[in-house]
């Protein structure tokens, strides 16, 4: 099984070493053909609007949602967010509208800014989440179908899933920890071969409460 990871501009790298770190292949993706034969795929941090113009310069953006239709996971970190989002606050076009939210860019400031804490993610399972914010933005609404996995102390939402797509305003590959990736590779690895199980949503969330 083999998971791509845009690789047109921004954190890729650490995105590859961690998949390797948990025995999956990863696959840097810059053109169309490398998505062939992947399970499932990863956007990293980076800039936002360059990586717009990259996916559409290198005509990336129908294959890759594509793959997102298929049922393929998708999973969007930081900058990743904010590609995968069907609305960005100011009015900037969506990229690949796959995550039905609204984020706000740059939402903590500047690099300056940026900081550290720990997260409650229980899909993930009781040990806490060391959460990375590097200029990271921020989700304002939500919609129907999207799950909640984690919020700042103050209610914030930072984490969200929504079918196969899972998306993160930090960074959980810079922090060593790879359970995001370990999801991922399991639902790239249903996806590949759903056996008994197709039609199934795999690891049921429990969705939650809303907050004002």
């Amino acid at each position: 099984m083999k998971i791509g990871v845009l690789a047109v501009q921004g954190a890729f790298r650490e995105h590859m070493a961690t998949l390797a770190a948990i025995g999956v292949e990863g696959v840097e993706v810059r053109l169309p053909a490398d998505l062939d034969g992947v399970a499932g795929l990863i956007l990293p941090g980076g800039e936002s609007t360059t990586m717009r113009r990259l996916i559409d310069r290198w005509a990336l953006r129908e294959p890759i949602l594509e793959l997102g239709r298929s049922g393929a996971p998708i999973f969007g970190t930081c900058a990743g967010m904010i590609v995968l989002s069907t609305e960005i606050s100011g009015g900037e076009e969506p990229v690949l509208p796959l995550l039905h939210v609204v984020v706000e860019r740059n939402a903590f400031g500047r690099q300056l800014d940026s900081f550290e804490t720990e997260l409650r993610v229980p899909i993930l399972g009781d040990t806490p989440v060391h959460a990375i914010f590097i200029r990271a933005p921020i989700i304002e609404e939500i919609g129907p179908e999207v799950d909640v996995l984690a919020r700042l102390d103050d209610g914030r939402i930072v984490a969200v899933r929504e079918k196969n797509v899972i998306a993160t305003a930090f960074h959980p590959e810079l922090a060593g920890d790879t359970r995001f990736h370990r999801l991922v590779a399991t639902m790239a690895a249903e996806h590949a071969d759903p056996g008994e199980g197709s039609g199934r949503r795999p690891h049921p969330i429990r969705r939650a409460k809303a907050q004002s």
